[in-house]
């Protein structure tokens, strides 16, 4: 009779089994770390989180709820389902002033790319010298407010500085702000002053980005300013401008203040913004229902615009190597 004989169970050598066990006491040592890295970050985070859920998103769903009632602050809300969304469609006045938001936005958004952006590029070419950065960059430091009121003294038709201006050249007083015509384009223009310095500061800092050996080639093979504005400047400041738009576009759509104090609305309805009239119908009117529907309706809008432009300008892609 034979007897199988079994082999016997392999045993790592002494060197690799010392090395075994580093390599699992490294493993222990640096999840501990990560766990560590992981309960610190979060403590940081935490206040953020915070304020993300107070601030914005419980409000966002509160008001998202709030859309679908019949609210007024004196009573509990009252559950209508999609009344107030009908109401909103067949509402010309909601209309009208989405209409002349759009037209607002349309102005302000045109001129202050274009004069931001030639301000970034003189600030790049000629000089960066951080006293005229601050200086572009002082009226931006005024609340919409302040600068509404500032303008509104100034441009007033009859005891304003720039109508005194106007008529000292023997011209006729315009009534920038109690005009038709005049009171979109006006309080566009307030907008752009103000805000004109930091869009250019943003886009001065995308222009800092693109190397300045492109620009010495280019010259040495006798390109023009011209061409290199349009060859160099334009596509390689593509992402960071295209940015800049997502936020100035939301941001112009956003515009209440300055209408606020230098119109109110007026005159017949010319300045009627969609916020404006979202805060009457709240705080006006107490129909906080109906209020919500439009504010849902806006956060629609601007979030379609945003993923729009996001990739028709291809704000994730950079042409830099």
């Amino acid at each position: 009779m034979t007897i199988a004989s079994s082999s016997p169970p392999s045993r790592l050598p002494l060197g690799g089994a010392a090395e075994a066990g580093t390599k699992q006491r490294t493993r222990r040592a640096g999840s501990r770390e990560n766990q560590g890295d992981g309960r610190l970050a979060a403590v940081f985070i935490a206040p953020a989180l915070l304020g993300f859920a107070v601030f914005l998103l419980w409000p966002t769903l509160r008001g998202i709820y709030l859309s679908f009632t019949d609210f007024n602050l004196l009573t509990p809300e009252k559950w209508v389902g999609p009344d107030n969304y009908v109401r909103m469609v067949n509402d010309p006045i909601f209309w009208d002033s989405l209409r002349v938001t759009v037209v607002y936005v349309v102005l302000n958004i045109g001129v202050q790319t274009v004069a931001a952006l030639a301000i970034a590029v003189l600030l790049q070419r000629l000089t960066q010298s951080s006293v005229l950065r601050g200086i572009v960059l002082t009226p931006y430091l005024m609340s919409n407010v302040v600068a509404g009121i500032v303008w509104l003294w100034i441009l007033d038709t009859q005891l304003g500085i720039g109508n005194e201006i106007i008529a000292g050249l023997g011209l006729d007083r315009i009534p920038f702000l109690a005009d038709e015509t005049w009171a979109i384009p006006t309080i566009a223009m307030i907008n752009v002053w103000r805000h004109v310095g930091y869009t250019a500061l943003l886009l001065f800092a995308g222009l800092m980005a693109i190397p300045n050996d492109m620009y010495e080639a280019a010259k040495v093979d006798g390109a023009s300013e011209w061409r290199m504005f349009w060859r160099i400047t334009m596509p390689l400041l593509r992402p960071v401008l295209a940015v800049v738009l997502i936020m100035t576009v939301i941001g112009s759509f956003q515009v209440f203040d300055t209408v606020a104090v230098t119109t109110d609305g007026g005159p017949a309805n010319a300045t009627n913004v969609l916020q404006l009239y979202i805060y009457d119908s709240a705080f006006g009117r107490f129909q906080f229902g109906y209020a919500s529907a439009m504010s849902v309706a806006l956060l629609v809008v601007l979030s379609a615009i945003t993923v729009l432009q996001y990739r028709l300008t291809r704000a994730g892609q950079t042409d830099l190597g």
